[in-house]
């Protein structure tokens, strides 16, 4: 008899864990992760053979909360986007100030 899956149980969140991001369950990979390498151009099944770990069914589980939660995961991936351009502008200005 073949195992059945709750795709409920795919996707969680800790705190303390990636932030108290949201991740594939059993591990450490985020689901933000997993929608960078998406956005990259990589197809699900080529996410999956980079985390040999991880099965298609996670890779889908991911991409379908971020589609679920789209405006939500935007937003995080903007201000993490800027927090970066930020740290990267006060790297160039601590070195010009050298």
């Amino acid at each position: 008899m073949a195992t059945v899956t709750d795709i409920g149980t795919l996707i969680t969140q800790t705190p303390g864990v990636c932030g108290g991001r949201p991740r594939i369950a059993g591990t450490g990979v985020s689901v933000r992760r997993i929608v960078m390498w998406y956005k990259m151009g990589l197809t699900p099944e080529e996410i999956a053979d980079q985390f040999e770990r991880l099965t298609l069914a996670q890779v889908h589980a991911c991409l379908t909360y971020y589609h679920a939660n789209q405006e939500l995961m935007e937003t995080d991936l903007a201000a993490e986007d800027a927090e970066a351009d930020r740290l990267e502008q006060d790297l160039r200005s601590s070195r010009n100030e050298l």
